[in-house]
C-alpha cells in the first residue's frame, strides 16, 4: 500500500468492493473468537522488531489494574467526555458495514458511535462491571454491539478482523505498550486504520499525573508512563512496523463539569478508579495535601465563564495510523 493513501481513498474502496477480498484471509464474522492457532501468542511479540518490556510479577500487576478500573464509577466519567468521543470520532470514515474494535472500551463511548454510524462494532475492556454498563448503553439504544471482557494485550480476535481499530484514553495504560501495539495491528486488516486519543504529558492531564505522582509511591518496575503514549516520538517508534502511514495531531479536548474546581476533584475522587485508589493509598493527612494540590491545579487550569463550574482545556494526540 503506497504511504499516500488517505482514508478518503480507504472509504472509497469500500464503496466499491467488499471488505473480505481485502483481506489476506477470509474474515470471520466480528463476534467469532479467534483459536489458539489463529491469535498471536504475546510470547512472540520480542520477535516482532518491537522493544517489549519486562515487568516483574506482571500477573499481580494486571490484576491491580484491573481492581482499580473495576472500582468507582467510570460511567459517570464517561458521560463528560461523551463531546470528546463524538469529536475524535468525527475525523474517522466509517463507511456502512466496516468492522470497528474500540480496545479498552470502558462504557463504549466511540463503540456507540461507530455503531449509530452503521459499523459492525465489537469492544473490548478489562473491567467486567464497565462492560457490563457498555452492554446496557447499547441494548437501550438498539444497538448491536458486541462487548467481552479481555485484555488489550492478548487481543481474542482473528488476525485482519477489523477495517478500524480505536482507542480512546484507553489503551494508552497497557503496561507493555509495544506489545499492545503489535495486537492492535494484527487485527487489522492490510489498508485499515488504527487510530487512538492520548493525553500529553504538557498537556492539563499530564500536570495532573505529575501531582498524583508527587505524592504516590513509584510505579510497579517496568512499567512505563501512559503519557509516554502522548509523545511523538515515543509513537512513531511504537508503530514503525506494519504502518504504511502515521499522521499525529495535537488537539485540545474541553472538559466541563457543572460544578467548582473542588467539587471537580471530588467528583473525580468518587467515581475515577484511578483516583479513587489513589487517596485510598494515602494517610490522612497527605489525603488532605494530595487534595490540595489537585483543587490548585484544576482552579489555575479553569476557563469557565460561568460561576461554580469548571471547564478545562486538556491536550491529547490523535494517531491515525494505515496498516500497510
Amino acid at each position: 500500500m503506497k504511504k499516500n493513501e488517505t482514508l478518503t481513498t480507504l472509504e472509497k474502496r469500500h464503496d466499491h468492493a467488499p471488505v473480505a477480498p481485502a483481506l489476506l484471509s477470509p474474515r470471520p464474522h466480528s463476534q467469532d473468537r479467534a483459536s489458539d492457532k489463529t491469535r498471536s501468542n504475546s510470547g512472540r511479540h520480542s520477535d516482532s522488531g518491537f522493544e517489549t518490556t519486562t515487568i516483574p510479577n506482571l500477573e499481580a500487576v494486571k490484576a491491580r489494574q484491573k481492581a482499580t478500573w473495576e472500582s468507582g464509577d467510570f460511567g459517570q466519567i464517561a458521560r463528560t467526555i461523551e463531546n470528546i468521543a463524538e469529536e475524535f470520532m468525527a475525523q474517522l470514515s466509517i463507511p456502512a458495514d466496516s468492522h470497528v474494535l474500540d480496545v479498552a472500551c470502558g462504557t463504549g463511548n466511540l463503540a456507540v458511535i461507530a455503531a449509530r454510524r452503521g459499523g459492525v462494532v465489537s469492544g473490548i475492556d478489562i473491567a467486567a462491571n464497565l462492560i457490563d454498563q457498555a452492554r446496557t448503553r447499547a441494548a437501550g439504544e438498539g444497538l448491536r454491539i458486541a462487548y467481552e471482557e479481555g485484555d488489550a494485550e492478548a487481543l481474542p480476535y482473528v488476525d485482519g478482523q477489523f477495517d478500524l481499530v480505536v482507542s480512546m484514553f484507553g489503551v494508552m495504560f497497557a503496561p507493555r505498550p509495544s506489545i499492545a501495539a503489535v495486537e492492535m495491528l494484527r487485527v487489522t486488516r492490510p489498508g485499515g486504520c488504527v487510530a487512538m486519543a492520548n493525553w500529553t504529558p504538557e498537556g492539563f492531564i499530564g500536570k495532573m499525573f505529575q501531582v498524583f505522582k508527587a505524592h504516590l509511591p513509584p510505579p510497579p518496575a517496568g512499567v512505563p508512563s501512559p503519557m509516554d503514549w502522548g509523545d511523538e516520538a515515543t509513537v512513531r517508534a511504537r508503530l514503525r512496523h506494519g504502518f504504511a502511514d502515521v499522521r499525529l495531531t495535537r488537539r485540545i479536548a474541553l472538559m466541563r463539569y457543572p460544578f467548582p474546581p473542588a467539587e471537580t476533584v471530588e467528583f473525580f475522587r468518587q467515581y475515577y478508579g484511578p483516583t479513587q485508589k489513589a487517596f485510598a493509598a494515602l494517610a490522612a493527612a497527605d489525603q488532605t495535601a494530595l487534595r490540595r494540590d489537585l483543587v490548585e491545579l484544576q482552579t489555575a487550569h479553569n476557563s469557565a465563564g460561568t460561576p461554580g463550574t469548571t471547564e478545562v482545556a486538556a491536550e491529547y494526540l490523535e494517531v491515525v495510523a494505515v496498516r500497510e
